[in-house]
């Protein structure tokens, strides 16, 4: 029998910026945490930020959530962290590993966390990165560790190969969690959870897929050929000799 996501050993985490979409996931008891990006602000049409960051908070304020600085300067980044970090106990601050000059932010994190906030260090694809924001992170102060496995997934590379590497480097740290970032099909939540992964953050439309799990195949199969042909119906194709 096929385990239902919420039963695995996992922390699942919403990856989104629908407001009606989080409000209606915070509600599920096996939802732990929500992360967003600027990114994916756009994409869900959010033109001011603190407007909707604020909302949000107050509507979830006993599960953690991650919000991004949008700045390529450090100086700039610190003052944002500062106000996001401002806006609630359960908010963490997503730091990119490096800007797009490619200089590293770890100097940048390591302040951040001897001030006490709690940071969400992100966009990290290599062990190395992993090794170096290890390095600076407080066994006193929560902190995530976002592996983009998803994208190492894309390169042709095996995540899990990583994901392992990473879930050693912070064995010692009991404050830091290693997130499984990126997914890209309901499976790979299986895959954090096998690995020992802290958090999983699924993207809203992948959450929906796990209705299917246990799903029987012939079943499935069948509903697949009637897709298929209920499309073909609709369209109303014909062959004709040309």
């Amino acid at each position: 029998m096929i385990k239902k996501v919420h039963d695995l050993n996992i922390q699942i985490y919403a990856d989104g910026a629908e407001k009606d979409g989080m409000l209606e996931l915070a509600q599920k008891p096996y939802i732990k945490g929500f992360t967003t990006n600027p990114t994916l602000m756009r994409k869900a049409g959010v033109t001011d930020y603190v407007k909707f960051a604020k909302e949000i908070v107050a509507a979830i304020p006993d599960k953690p959530i991650s919000f991004e600085v949008f700045s390529d300067d450090f100086k700039e980044m610190e003052r944002q962290a500062k106000i996001i970090a401002s806006w609630g106990k359960n908010v963490y601050v997503k730091i990119p590993i490096t800007n797009t000059k490619r200089e590293s932010a770890v100097p940048l994190i390591a302040k951040l966390v001897a001030q006490g906030i709690k940071v969400n260090a992100t966009a990290i694809l290599t062990v190395k990165q992993v090794e170096q924001v290890a390095k600076v992170l407080s066994k006193n102060v929560p902190s995530i560790v976002s592996v983009f496995a998803g994208r190492i997934a894309d390169t042709g590379h095996n995540p899990v190969h990583y994901m392992k590497k990473a879930k050693q480097i912070l064995a010692s740290n009991p404050k830091a969690e290693l997130l499984w970032a990126s997914p890209r099909e309901l499976w790979n939540i299986y895959q954090a959870a096998k690995v020992g992964c802290h958090i999983v953050t699924v993207p809203h439309d992948i959450l929906k897929k796990s209705e299917k799990i246990g799903y029987d195949l012939d079943e499935l199969s069948l509903d697949t050929v009637k897709m298929f042909y209920d499309d073909g119906q609709k369209v109303g194709y014909t062959l004709y000799e040309s």
